[in-house]
């Protein structure tokens, strides 16, 4: 039912220049593999068998990692017999993922950027289309509820119910202006009344702020035909579905697992130590040199 999902990465990632000058930030690793590959991954546990890449022209290198891996580099690896290293290059893409890419002219805000991509997506089968921002890093647990991701869990929600979902989590007040919240109509079953874009604390409806994972009917590109710039002057998505809210069912989906925000500097680094610290390889020499910082 959900076969698609948008991922907007037109953004120049300037928070971690000098990095982002030459390499965009969705290909930076958590500890050997590029953010945007762990979104792929997700994605694809989630049944999804089709990305729309919302681009920039600047940004060649996510097209590239997704495609197919270099025949050279897969024959000398080959030839040198390392298996392990061949194995991670050929499984960097889910054999029969499709890729579109569609360009994102200008930097309009994510409920553009959402926009860019209805046309690939209103293409697709299914009754809606999932949205994922790549530096929304969700680390799932590694075994019992949730282990599949937080994606997966949010489609099978509506393949269950028929209910669409956002991810959120709670925030501390005084970090309510960085994000769209929610307020809840009905808390036994989540259901979402409404939406603000970046409020202040004190007007701020709750402190459950949308982290980076939607599941929408396709209705959300017709609600953002509409919608007016708002918030920092962007076409956002919040407005867009807001204006979905009175005639669909739209959940807060409180996910299993840990959200690390790798579009700040201590997430990304919350991110890569979480991780290598269970690397079979990593963590045993980690835990010895680690008690020597602090």
């Amino acid at each position: 039912m959900i076969s698609t999902v948008i991922l907007p990465v037109a953004g120049l990632g300037t928070r971690f220049l000098p990095a982002t000058k030459s390499v965009p930030k969705e290909l930076l690793p958590v500890v050997d593999k590029p953010l945007l590959q762990y979104a792929v991954e997700e994605a694809w546990r989630a049944g999804i068998r089709h990305v729309v890449l919302v681009n920039s022209p600047k940004k060649s290198g996510l097209e590239t990692h997704l495609q197919p891996a270099d025949p050279e580099l897969v024959a000398e690896l080959t030839a040198k017999g390392k298996k392990d290293l061949l194995a991670a290059l050929l499984g960097t893409v889910p054999e029969g993922l499709k890729v579109t890419v569609v360009m994102q002219p200008q930097a309009l805000g994510l409920g553009h950027a959402v926009a860019c991509g209805a046309e690939a997506a209103l293409a697709s089968a299914g009754d809606g289309v999932a949205v994922m921002l790549v530096d929304d890093f969700i680390d799932a647990p590694l075994s019992g509820a949730g282990a599949a991701g937080c994606l997966a869990d949010m489609v099978a929600l509506h393949e269950a119910t028929g209910a669409w979902s956002l991810a959120v989590e709670e925030v501390p007040r005084d970090q309510v202006h960085r994000y769209g919240v929610v307020s809840l109509a009905d808390s036994s079953a989540q259901r979402i009344a409404a939406m603000v874009e970046k409020p202040a604390a004190d007007v701020a409806p709750s402190n459950l702020a949308v982290v980076g994972r939607y599941v929408l009917p396709k209705a959300i590109f017709a609600a953002l035909a509409d919608v007016r710039p708002g918030a920092g002057g962007e076409i956002q998505l919040t407005d867009g579905i807001s204006a979905l809210l009175a005639e669909h069912d739209i959940r807060a989906h409180r996910f299993a697992g840990v959200r690390y925000d790798c579009g700040s500097k201590l997430g990304y680094a919350q991110a890569n130590m979480a991780l290598a610290l269970r690397d079979p390889e990593l963590a045993a020499p980690l835990r010895a040199w680690l008690p020597g910082l602090l």
